[in-house]
């Protein structure tokens, strides 16, 4: 269970860096304004854009990937016991 566990902790930090780190740069307007949760530049290139969506993807794979690991596969370890009578 520990490397669940593991897995676990690295998708939700590793995918947290990506997100605080684009966040950082495409949606704070100002050292004093809200930081990390502005609202974007409109004007963006085509590089912009593939940021903002790694932007929103990591946050969902942070979220998602550690209650996957955390809990969807010791859940499904459990009913697979129950089920096949191990």
């Amino acid at each position: 269970m520990a490397d669940e566990f593991a897995k676990g902790l690295g998708l939700l930090t590793g995918a947290g860096l990506i997100w605080m780190v684009l966040a950082g740069w495409y949606k704070t307007p100002s050292f004093g304004g809200a930081q990390l949760t502005g609202s974007p530049p409109s004007d963006l290139s085509m590089l912009g854009e593939l940021a903002l969506i790694t932007l929103e993807a990591s946050f969902y794979l942070a979220i998602f990937g550690a209650l996957l690991f955390w809990v969807g596969v010791p859940l499904g370890r459990e009913l697979y016991a129950q089920v096949v009578g191990e």
